[in-house]
């Protein structure tokens, strides 16, 4: 009996090795911290998928058809086809993370543990992520339900859509309660941080003025968005413009009074070589060990999403292997295309053009030098390719075209080793004939196929709050602020002064936007916001054909390099609509709500055009 009676009490007070009861960790504070910590989980890589924002977008396109995103650009999605969707902006994955903030903090209202700074640590954190995975929701699909409250079983969850304006607003007060309690708090890299909300405050307040969410505007620019019967989704259908405009104004010029940025405090435009290392270093995150990458540039960097060695990371590690050459074995993902290459202006602030003739016969001389940090474009130099490709290219250069060689006395038309006729790989190349530098660490001891890189993602850069400023400013009418604040952009770049006004400065503004956030995740948002997504997202996508034709009396024999001495260079364009036939539809202002989404709570309706 008393043995019996041992046992059955033993059995009783026996605790699951494999799991941790939801009471148990509100009273811990470790457990409530990694609790929270899982919540960044939601994150995933940031933008470092294999698949890029940049490829639905005029800056790139993704070479590995079937993966879903010609149903975004040529503008055939559903309800029923939702085409690629990332999980870090996917509706079901983005609740599921808001639920999880609701949680922490309902348990965090009367804390069970007796440090009050980590609880108002941990509920800054939450107040944090809930307002970006808000964020996330909103830039994408306009407003959506507003749930605070963390359901039961049995409980009725249907929920109405808010109005744009209550979601801004929701979001903005997040950002405000996230920096109050952040305050003054110890934060480690890669955690929200009083300046992280006021980046997103910043970012979410001039979405809130631009042209897509100012109804009236909205109306004029789109006939579906004119026809739509609930336009308080997506935007203000009333109010004082001005004021919006006022409030981004501010909210950006908070974030440049609290940080500090890398490099903008130059009077004049630095040299070519150092303009290159500053928008290397800056798009390094100051990680990488290459030649020229400066540490302090890690500074740029308000709120970013690192690598941590000993995890077992596939975004982000592995940027070079996605997008790099496929002549060292890559996959060249992302590639980009004609129209973000032309977009970079030359050396003295001029457009670049094909119709130019002298800029036709060497159109990568003379470049923007954040082209050069950016993009590899035949004859570019890169990394030893005997590390991985053997000894076929002494010369270590990107070669995307075509040229005469002398192989075995008889001269042949050689395709280069990063073509899709390459004799290494004969697919996965560029279909454009350029290939993403950016956020490929070019430390010629990583071999991108089989080597982790460090690089961190840029969630927020102080770059961004600087254009933020610079656009409200613009709309305000006090252009002489913003060129102040966007040269000094132009000068860490080794660019010429701005100094147009009116229509012709909003050009250039867009254009600097373009340029220094290329493969940031903000053109696909900023053309659809600035409505001009038809003649940007909209284009058809333009290829490069470099060609080489040997110089009269001369030749090369075996192994080809670029050499203006041999050969004769030119470069044909030409719009292919093979991979992708694009074209742009106005409901694409707005992603579709998923129809199971719709079946699940039927107090959902539906977005414009679909």
């Amino acid at each position: 009996m008393i043995l019996y009676n041992s046992c059955k009490k033993d059995f009783l007070s026996t605790v699951p090795k494999g799991s941790i009861s939801s009471d148990a960790v509100w009273l811990d504070p470790a457990l409530a911290t990694a609790f929270v910590n899982e919540i960044y989980n939601g994150l995933g890589p940031g933008g470092f998928n294999e698949q890029m924002l940049a490829s639905i977008s005029d800056e790139s396109i993704f070479v590995h058809p079937g993966r879903g995103i010609d149903a975004i650009n040529n503008g055939s999605l559903s309800p029923s086809n939702l085409g690629w969707v990332d999980g870090t902006y996917e509706w079901g994955t983005m609740y599921n993370r808001i639920r999880s903030c609701n949680l922490a903090l309902q348990n965090l209202a009367t804390p069970q543990f007796t440090d009050a700074g980590l609880t108002e640590r941990l509920k800054g954190e939450a107040h944090f992520l809930r307002a970006y995975y808000y964020h996330q929701l909103v830039r994408y699909y306009g407003a959506v339900p507003l749930i605070t409250q963390v359901y039961g079983l049995n409980e009725d969850y249907t929920a109405e859509r808010a109005t744009f304006e209550n979601c801004v607003k929701f979001i903005v007060g997040d950002c405000d309660t996230a920096i109050q309690y952040l305050t003054g708090k110890s934060l480690d890299k890669g955690r929200a941080t009083p300046l992280a909300a006021m980046a997103l405050k910043s970012r979410m307040l001039l979405y809130a003025a631009s042209d897509l969410h100012d109804i009236p505007t909205a109306k004029a620019l789109s006939s579906v968005i004119s026809a739509y019967a609930n336009p308080e989704f997506l935007g203000y259908t009333s109010g004082d413009r001005t004021a919006r405009w006022q409030a981004a104004k501010a909210a950006a010029k908070a974030v440049l009074d609290a940080g500090s940025g890398y490099k903008l405090n130059l009077a004049a435009p630095v040299s070519k070589d150092e303009a290159f290392n500053n928008y290397l270093s800056i798009s390094m995150g100051g990680a990488s060990k290459a030649a020229g990458v400066d540490a302090s540039a890690a500074t740029e960097i308000i709120f970013g999403r690192y690598i941590t060695p000993n995890k077992d990371e596939w975004g982000g590690s592995r940027e070079g292997l996605f997008n790099g050459p496929n002549g060292y074995h890559n996959w060249a993902g992302n590639a980009p295309i004609g129209q973000l290459v032309d977009d970079y202006e030359m050396m003295d602030g001029t457009p670049f053009s094909w119709n130019n003739p002298t800029q036709k016969a060497a159109p990568y001389d003379n470049r923007d030098p954040r082209f050069y940090a950016s993009i590899l474009y035949d004859g570019a130099d890169w990394k030893p390719r005997d590390k991985i490709s053997g000894n076929v290219d002494p010369a270590n250069q990107i070669q995307t075209g075509a040229y005469d060689l002398v192989v075995g006395g008889s001269k042949i038309l050689f395709q280069g080793l990063d073509t899709r006729n390459s004799t290494i790989e004969d697919w996965n190349g560029t279909t454009t004939n350029y290939y993403m530098r950016k956020f490929i660490d070019p430390d010629p001891s990583i071999v991108d196929n089989n080597t982790k890189q460090y690089v961190p993602w840029p969630f927020f850069r102080y770059t961004e709050a600087v254009f933020n400023y610079a656009e409200a400013c613009i709309a305000l009418g006090d252009e002489t602020e913003a060129k102040i604040w966007l040269n000094k952009i132009r000068f860490r770049s080794g660019m010429p002064a701005i100094t147009e006004s009116g229509a012709a400065l909003v050009a250039r503004y867009r254009n600097e936007r373009r340029i220094e956030m290329a493969y940031e995740e903000q053109r696909y948002h900023d053309a659809r916001r600035w409505m001009i997504a038809p003649a940007t997202l909209g284009r058809d996508v333009t290829y490069i054909h470099p060609l080489g034709k040997f110089k009269s009396g001369q030749q090369l024999t075996g192994t080809y390099h670029f050499d203006k001495t041999i050969y004769d260079y030119t470069y044909t364009t030409e719009v292919n609509t093979s991979l992708e036939d694009r074209t742009w539809n106005d409901k694409m202002y707005f992603r579709p709500i998923a129809r199971d989404e719709i079946n699940k709570n039927t107090k959902l309706k539906q977005n414009p055009g679909y």
